[in-house]
């Protein structure tokens, strides 16, 4: 039997290596798929907003890809949000040590 998603991430992550990358990334895909979100809660599809943004589909694709090597200028992801009826507000955590 394979073992389900929950089971294979909290043996991965029990890696100290797997977990540092792991964490590290997170916050990258955190906004990523808050991107797609707000755009569906917008009812917009990626052509529709790249309009809205005077650009391609592509870029829309490229920076709501989670596997993406490229980072977005803050903006960029202002212009985003503004486009979808969003303000974006950033914050900052304590790390714990």
């Amino acid at each position: 039997m394979r073992p389900t998603l929950k089971e294979f991430k909290r043996k991965a992550l029990s890696n100290p290596g797997v977990a540092k990358e792991y964490y590290e990334l997170a916050p990258a895909y955190t906004l990523r798929k808050q991107l797609i979100k707000i755009r569906k809660d917008a009812g917009l599809t990626q052509e529709e907003l790249a309009e809205i943004l005077h650009t391609k589909k592509s870029n829309i694709s490229r920076l709501e890809n989670v596997n993406s090597k490229i980072s977005p200028k803050l903006s960029t992801i202002e212009q985003y949000a503004k486009a979808v009826g969003y303000k974006l507000e950033i914050n900052f955590i304590p790390q714990a040590h």
